[in-house]
């Protein structure tokens, strides 16, 4: 029988790589990206509205990109017609009656992997591996943010 791992980096990473390649297989037929789902997902969340600087604030934050990257995903959004600027004369980004319908596509999506690849694990387990893998990333932030 083999032995069960324990948790380290490229445990984590394995992980991390093979549900995100789940994801994007899913994405890729919606015609999106990863980046890109994480923006709609952003916006949603605050609404279907949002300023331009906190969701480039959020999205650096998160995936430890630069602005250029999240900015090129805003401009292909708005490109697709899934995200347009608020006419309020400020910088805000609003979710378009396309990108809505599209965002919901991605829940959807995210659901049914969530559903499938979650399934049988009880939750007392999903418990400790998100408090373990939330004190990573806060230390994993909080060494970045001295560096």
């Amino acid at each position: 029988m083999p032995r069960t791992p324990v948790l380290t980096g490229q445990v984590i990473g394995q992980a991390h790589y093979a549900t995100r390649a789940v994801l994007e297989r899913e994405l890729a037929a919606m015609g999106l990206t990863f980046f890109q789902s994480l923006a709609l997902n952003a916006v949603a969340a605050e609404g279907g509205a949002v300023e331009h600087a906190p969701l480039v604030d959020r999205m650096t934050g998160a995936l430890k990109v630069d602005e250029s990257a999240v900015q090129a995903t805003i401009d292909e959004l708005s490109a697709a017609g899934l995200l347009r600027t608020l006419p309020s004369g400020g910088s805000g980004l609003a979710l378009t009656d396309a990108g809505r319908a599209r965002q919901r596509q991605v829940a959807d999506g995210v659901a049914g992997i969530v559903a499938r690849l979650y399934a049988d694990i009880p939750a007392a387990e999903l418990e400790v591996a998100g408090r373990v893998l939330t004190l990573l990333k806060q230390r994993a932030d909080a060494e970045l943010a001295t560096a």
